[in-house]
């Protein structure tokens, strides 16, 4: 085994805290687990909290494997002002008096379903999207005018939860379901001025990444504060259910054939306690003994190797 390499293979699912990078997580995992190999799936920004997945060990490789194309959000649009990162961080760009309408709960809900749907969304010029090959944040802190081309996302569902008002700032407390690529920020943004106002983004909550939930995910200050890896390791996610793929369990000999890259038979594969013949194209995970031993994709009656996970990665509990 190589230094920095723990023989950890795993998924996490941690509850980042305010002021903290997603950068700062992975760093706090590594202290905690004695594994180098360690990344994350969803960047959270600083002034944001809520569910991030972290992979450790070969778990890193199952990033990019991940379906996260729902994402779920509690968010707080403060009315009154947007500034130039669209959240509460930026500096002030333009201030306009609220509508008193603003206020009213029955209006905000109005408005709020009316950005139920496909749209095209304007991203914060301070994101993480690349323009020619720099990230559109370095540049506008480099004091550059950029104008990001609008993109294609989708609202799945804009709930009020809360009408307040303090210090004479009105604030809708919001939970949004969007697509994968929908920026908050923006969306805060664009419902201060369909207001005929001016808003920002003032609080971020993630409450769901995909298939993993809060109730998923380790506090981080848990993770500080454990005495050992298997303080940590004792929540891991369950792959499969991380993925939403059905299981292919292997017997010793397939496993051995697996491990070579050989083809093996489709056989059956088993999700939610239905068994069936896996389609064609399909991927299904190779698990067995508790562990996923790689993503698999049906080709005739044969299944042929994706991507492969000698290891082992814990926590496989279908």
């Amino acid at each position: 085994m190589r230094r920095g390499e723990s023989g950890i293979n795993a998924l996490l699912g941690v509850d980042k805290p305010v002021g903290m990078t997603s950068h700062d997580v992975v760093n706090h995992v590594r202290r905690a687990l004695g594994e180098r190999r360690v990344g994350h799936a969803g960047t959270l920004d600083p002034a944001a909290s809520g569910v991030m997945v972290v992979g450790v060990g070969q778990g890193t490789r199952l990033m990019g494997h991940l379906t996260a194309e729902r994402k779920s959000y509690r968010a707080t649009v403060a009315f009154g002002s947007e500034t130039d990162t669209d959240d509460a961080e930026g500096a002030v760009t333009r201030a306009v008096a609220t509508p008193s309408c603003v206020a009213d709960a029955g209006y905000a809900r109005s408005l709020l379903e009316s950005f139920v749907g496909e749209q095209d969304q304007v991203p914060p010029a301070f994101s993480a999207i690349s323009v020619d090959g720099r990230r559109s944040y370095a540049r506008a802190r480099a004091g550059e005018v950029v104008e990001l081309p609008a993109r294609r996302v989708e609202v799945f569902s804009a709930r009020l939860v809360e009408v307040s008002v303090t210090d004479d700032v009105t604030s809708w407390t919001c939970d949004f379901e969007v697509s994968k690529g929908t920026y908050v920020r923006s969306l805060a943004r664009d419902l201060g001025r369909a207001a005929g106002a001016a808003a920002h983004l003032s609080g971020l909550r993630r409450t769901r990444s995909g298939s993993v939930d809060l109730s998923c995910c380790i506090p981080l200050d848990d993770i500080r504060a454990a005495s050992s890896p298997d303080e940590v390791l004792a929540r891991a996610l369950d792959p499969l259910a991380a993925l939403g793929i059905p299981a292919r369990h292997a017997g010793a000999e397939e496993l051995a054939d697996a491990a070579c890259g050989r083809r093996i038979a489709a056989g059956v594969v088993s999700m939610g306690g239905v068994e069936r013949v896996p389609d064609q194209g399909e991927l299904v995970a190779l698990v067995s003994d508790g562990l996923l031993y790689g993503i698999w994709e049906c080709v005739g009656d044969l299944l042929a190797c994706s991507v492969n996970f000698p290891q082992g990665i814990m926590g496989v509990r279908g």
